[in-house]
């Protein structure tokens, strides 16, 4: 579960940031849903991001999940290297500790993470964009089950998200459906290890920044250091009940808003209670498709849009470069 080194904080921020229940959207009156769209709309614009209750992600599965994922980063360091993909660039399977850093940051993370990502049958029109998964079988069998179930349950959640959001951008209900229904999705599976000795003192967990693509769906983690930073530009620890789902913008998103909807910057801090033990997140990042170009909403426009139309392989292939995973 998220905690807080800061109960003021997190009280101030419980305050501030929406709590929405997805139920009241899906089966609530239509005043329910109204105002379910009206606290979406202005949590991501205003906040940069809500807390969701009230979805169909399983708390038994993320519970199962969490226990995988101990399981799986207790391999030795051998098997686990074993599991790097060959296409580079940390799309599928295993990435090792300290390969990652943030946008401009001189220092890496201090964390190893496993890509779950889209698959599509050979010769779809995407097949030629998305490697195929890789899967540690022989060391964990449940995993690919666990994993893919996973990762259908918060995308399910995400389209239903993404369509609440048509209302107040003034695009058709499908607008968001149709570019992430096959989308360049990813499911990171993060394990963020006790602080070693002699680390640079630089390096934290995850340095400030902000996601690639539309919207993170973070499910509640199972220790503390999550902080996102509000519009007024002050840093927030966020305390979230488990089985509840975080959920903030993306650069995609702030791009085809035209930063109506900006990128929310958020990190992981170190520890800072005394304790320092393993942390393990499983952010779920929706993508639209490789293909889908990324223009300006025409309700966004205002006095003209800030960034060039560009695809969202591009984009994203331009964002690898300047995160370390592809030269």
């Amino acid at each position: 579960m998220e905690n807080t080194q800061n109960q003021n904080s997190a009280s101030s921020t419980l305050r501030q940031v929406p709590t929405l229940s997805l139920g009241s959207y899906l089966h609530g009156s239509e005043n329910d849903k109204v105002k379910f769209i009206e606290q979406l709309f202005l949590g991501m614009k205003d906040y940069g991001f809500i807390i969701l209750k009230d979805h169909s992600v399983s708390a038994s599965l993320l519970t199962e999940a969490y226990q995988m994922l101990e399981q799986f980063y207790a391999l030795p360091e051998k098997q686990k290297l074993s599991y790097i993909s060959e296409h580079g660039g940390g799309q599928r399977g295993y990435t090792s500790f300290g390969k990652e850093h943030a946008k401009g940051s001189p220092v890496v993370d201090l964390k190893e993470f496993w890509h779950v990502g889209r698959e599509v049958p050979e010769g779809h029109a995407f097949s030629k964009y998305y490697p195929k998964n890789i899967w540690p079988d022989d060391s964990l069998p449940g995993f690919r089950p666990l994993f893919e179930k996973l990762f259908s349950q918060l995308e399910n959640a995400g389209v239903q998200m993404m369509e609440a959001l048509t209302y107040p951008l003034q695009v058709e209900k499908d607008f968001f459906k149709n570019m992430v229904v096959e989308g360049n999705s990813i499911l990171r599976l993060l394990h963020y290890p006790p602080i070693p000795e002699g680390v640079d003192p630089r390096c934290v967990r995850a340095a400030a920044h902000e996601d690639i693509n539309f919207i993170t769906i973070l499910p509640a983690a199972t220790t503390s250091g999550l902080q996102l930073k509000d519009r007024d530009g002050q840093w927030l620890d966020i305390e979230s009940d488990y089985g509840t789902l975080i959920v903030d913008a993306g650069d995609m998103l702030a791009r085809i808003t035209n930063d109506v909807i900006p990128s929310t910057t958020h990190r992981v801090i170190n520890p800072q209670d005394g304790t320092n033990k393993s942390r393990y997140s499983m952010p779920f990042f929706m993508h639209p498709n490789p293909e889908a170009m990324l223009s300006c909403l025409p309700s966004c426009q205002g006095s003209g849009a800030k960034y060039p139309d560009i695809t969202a392989h591009e984009f994203l292939m331009q964002r690898l470069r300047e995160i370390g995973l592809i030269k």
